[in-house]
């Protein structure tokens, strides 16, 4: 099996998983009995708290001889508190357990990314091959769970993901190659210098530009993961429908992942987030007047451009700004700002806007994307990004 295919693989077991929570974890709590502002207080406390969480499992990760061994150790950590959810933990019970495991499972994308922008680079694949295959995982759990809801309980929502990080465990065992975390011979950095690492980018003007930038283009979707759902319930969009929706997004994406790497290329990361924070600015904006389902579906399309494109933009804004020394910290505090503590205050804003305003909560996330979108033109002015 190729290493483009493994890695792909290993994504999928991720994104399997990510593809039900992401939708429907908020059905689940709902039929708990929870209150819009409760699900968005649970969903976004470990995305607040990610800028710490992330780059100090990061730091953790780059203590171990082999990349592979941390993802191993937090999909099972991830596993056993997702089945601590199936009991009567309440309000507060389910919010602890919810922050260790989402904590832990976000952790797992950025440091797989380290280990395939690398490969990538010194194979000569394209990153979006392996990355796009998770992608259509993600697409397979979005319509198989919201056909599921139609005739199932929600409980099956923490069925599925409970079996999918468990799955991720054996996957980065025999699907991640055995990459190590240092060079040949060198020992464990001590903590105090992967500290300094970390300490450096914080410091570093230019980096820091660039992840918040990213960081609120792609937090801006934090309203559409947490609550479009329900909001396209509200409208009478069944949920078997919304599984097509969430579909069409990521099958956008994956086109774009797959097919557009020469036009990625020429365009630059620089215009990449530009051109997907406007792209963003006009799906939220459009959202929030409730479209009509015919027009719902083209809107979706504009993924490729609102995720995807600053996604990517995002990964090679960090790469081009770091070192091997802080490459992992640097992948974990994009990841901690654009689904960490960014996300998070907009998760948890969220919540009250829903129950106070429906749809309309897509509003503040349009603006984010004009504050991001300041940010990405300032990118303009660093000279570490220009063409060689």
């Amino acid at each position: 099996m190729s290493l483009p295919l493994r890695l792909g693989l290993f994504y999928s077991a991720i994104f399997v998983g990510t593809g039900a929570a992401s939708p429907y974890m908020p059905v689940w709590f709902a039929d708990r009995g929870l209150s819009g502002a409760q699900i968005g207080l649970i969903l976004s406390l470990p995305m607040l708290a990610r800028a710490f969480t992330a780059p100090l499992l990061a730091i953790w990760a780059d203590s171990f001889t082999l990349r592979r061994t941390a993802l191993i150790w937090m999909s099972l950590g991830v596993g056993v508190c997702y089945a601590l959810m199936a009991l009567p933990l309440g309000f507060f019970g389910w919010t602890l357990v919810w922050f260790a495991a989402s904590s832990a499972f976000a952790t797992l994308s950025p440091l797989t990314d380290v280990i395939v922008l690398n490969r990538a680079r010194t194979d000569g694949f394209n990153y979006g091959w392996p990355r796009g295959i998770g992608s259509v995982a993600f697409i397979v759990a979005n319509v198989a769970m919201g056909a599921i809801l139609t005739w199932g309980s929600s409980e099956l929502v923490l069925v599925w993901i409970t079996a999918a990080v468990s799955l991720t465990a054996l996957a980065a065992r025999y699907l991640l190659p055995p990459d190590p975390v240092h060079e040949e011979g060198a020992l464990p950095a001590p903590a105090a210098d992967r500290f300094a690492g970390l300490g450096e980018l914080l410091r570093d003007p230019a980096f820091m530009t660039a992840a918040v930038a990213c960081g609120l283009i792609q937090s801006a979707h934090a309203f559409y993961y947490s609550f479009s759902t329900l909001t396209w319930k509200a409208q009478g969009i069944p949920e078997s429908m919304t599984g097509v929706l969430w579909g069409v997004g990521v099958a956008v994406e994956v086109a774009f992942l797959w097919w557009m790497e020469p036009w990625r290329r020429r365009v630059g990361p620089r215009n990449l987030l530009v051109l997907g924070g406007v792209a963003a600015m006009v799906r939220w904006t459009a959202y929030a007047f409730s479209p009509p389902l015919w027009l719902v579906f083209p809107l979706q399309a504009l993924h490729a451009l609102s995720y995807a494109a600053t996604f990517i933009a995002s990964l090679q804004l960090v790469e081009r700004l770091s070192t091997p020394r802080n490459a992992s910290a640097a992948q974990s505090i994009n990841s901690a700002l654009s689904g960490g503590v960014i996300a998070g205050l907009a998760t948890m804003a969220s919540g009250p806007l829903f129950d106070r305003f429906g749809a309309q909560g897509y509003l503040l996330m349009a603006a984010m994307c004009v504050a991001g979108l300041i940010g990405a033109v300032r990118l303009y002015g660093v000279g570490r990004l220009d063409p060689a």
